[in-house]
């Protein structure tokens, strides 16, 4: 099984280039996060003619937003207000092989690493903390894939000196996320295959005139796994050149795959 997750910056704007990765790459399951429609107007006509015939969907208007598109069928498990203003950041279901799939989209945090200053940053923080105390408490084999917003590693970012001030990569940042990973011993796939201090990136800003030339990236895209469902993880592809399709999201899939 191919699981695939994507930033994807507007679903309905960009629906061409996310056609082409599923004609592409074929995941068994894509999930979206940033897909800024509400559930009614979500595009699900594409994704049906390519087969995927399950349709999980979250959605706000112009804002945030989650979905699951899925060639096997999944049953929708839980959505969790992590934000806690009911804003659609998650979505969760449960594979046939009753491992649970989560799909999440941590805040950005906005640009002070302050939360006295800056109240986005702290919700971001306490978003992670009420994903933490989930965590502390889950039972059930699980994969957590989306845009976590935190790049931990020093490796994980084109400059580790640059970016110790610039939020996604903030001390406080990479401690929170550490918490959250030690709370369900949560295996990081990407890291698993593509070692530290390899270079990984699947976010580039927009504000550079040639992304692939200044390469300042940052890992911001994950996919965890339950140490149980880690084993049988079998690859991870990080799929840079998206990046330059027609209308790029600022973010690239990442893929793994899994012998179930």
């Amino acid at each position: 099984m191919k699981i695939a997750s994507w930033n994807i910056n507007s679903v309905r704007f960009r629906i061409d280039i996310v056609e082409q990765f599923l004609r592409e790459e074929s995941p068994d399951i894509l999930c979206l996060q940033e897909t800024k429609v509400i559930d009614g107007d979500f595009p699900e006509a594409p994704f049906r003619a390519l087969g995927y015939d399950h349709v999980i969907k979250h959605g706000q208007r112009m804002h945030h937003g989650v979905a699951i598109l899925s060639r096997v069928p999944v049953v929708e498990d839980d959505r969790f207000d992590w934000q806690a203003n009911g804003e659609a950041r998650h979505v969760g279901v449960r594979l046939p092989n009753g491992v649970r799939l989560e799909n999440v989209y941590v805040p950005a945090g906005g640009d002070t690493p302050d939360r006295n200053v800056n109240p986005k940053f702290g919700q971001k923080l306490d978003f992670v903390e009420r994903m933490t105390r989930w965590s502390e408490d889950l039972r059930v084999p699980s994969i957590l894939v989306g845009d976590l917003n935190i790049a931990p590693l020093e490796c994980d970012v084109w400059s580790h000196k640059a970016l110790l001030d610039v939020v996604s990569h903030t001390p406080v940042e990479v401690e929170a996320m550490g918490r959250l990973q030690a709370a369900h011993d949560w295996v990081d796939l990407g890291r698993t295959f593509i070692p530290a201090p390899e270079r990984c990136f699947t976010w580039w800003s927009y504000r550079a005139k040639d992304w692939a030339a200044s390469d300042r990236g940052r890992r911001l895209d994950h996919m965890w796994a339950s140490p149980e469902v880690a084993k049988a993880a079998t690859g991870h592809k990080v799929h840079e050149p998206c990046r330059s399709w027609l209308k790029p999201s600022d973010h690239v899939p990442i893929v793994t795959e899994f012998d179930f």
